[in-house]
């Protein structure tokens, strides 16, 4: 079973997140920390309300902060958000040596669903698995086993396919084996993936 993350994996989209964050925050003249990504990045949306909220000391709810985060990346994943380099050609490949596919994603579901649906991604995986829904991050291993049971498989018979250092830790201490993709918003972690992972790609284009 292969498992390919969404964000920063198969689309580039992370992008989109750090410009909602930087505009959030310099609405309430707060900078944009290393500290702040740390605290939101590869999180689940509720998470990352709920951080925020501590961290700068909020009135708003979270669910009032989760509203505002998705007017400002409305329509973005719809629109703009494109395919990393070489995704349809390695996916097709896939797909023909008859390899099971599924998403698991932190991706906000709504926003999934619009840039699979716009760059032709769904008719590839059997199934799209979200965090959100689960209400666990992709920290935790037990939401990989888990999801490899709910795939029907076991989680040393699956490939997890992540931009996210995090979530390729978890993945391995799961008991996955794990391939890290390279993104320009995470290069800082590049060293700690191409240690951790069992295999580390620029892009899919050396897959092929």
């Amino acid at each position: 079973m292969l498992l390919f993350d969404l964000d920063g994996t198969l689309i580039d989209s992370n992008g989109v997140w750090v410009d909602v964050d930087k505009t959030f925050l310099a609405r309430r003249g707060a900078p944009y920390t290393r500290e702040y990504y740390e605290g939101v990045a590869h999180t689940i949306l509720p998470n990352c309300a709920i951080f925020t909220k501590e961290y700068l000391h909020l009135s708003e709810s979270c669910e009032e902060i989760i509203a505002e985060w998705m007017e400002l990346a409305a329509g973005k994943y719809g629109v703009e958000v494109p395919l990393k380099p070489h995704v349809k050609e390695y996916l097709d490949r896939c797909r023909e040596a008859g390899h099971r596919m599924a998403v698991f994603t932190a991706c906000v579901p709504e926003h999934c669903r619009a840039a699979m649906e716009h760059l032709g991604l769904i008719p590839y995986f059997e199934r799209v698995i979200y965090a959100q829904e689960m209400g666990v991050d992709k920290k935790d291993p037990e939401i990989f086993r888990r999801v490899a049971a709910s795939l029907g498989v076991r989680p040393r018979e699956c490939v997890l396919f992540d931009d996210s250092l995090t979530a390729c830790k978890a993945a391995k201490a799961a008991g996955m084996t794990v391939v890290g993709v390279y993104d320009d918003y995470f290069q800082d972690a590049t060293a700690d993936m191409r240690e951790l992972c069992d295999q580390y790609i620029r892009d899919f284009g050396e897959l092929l």
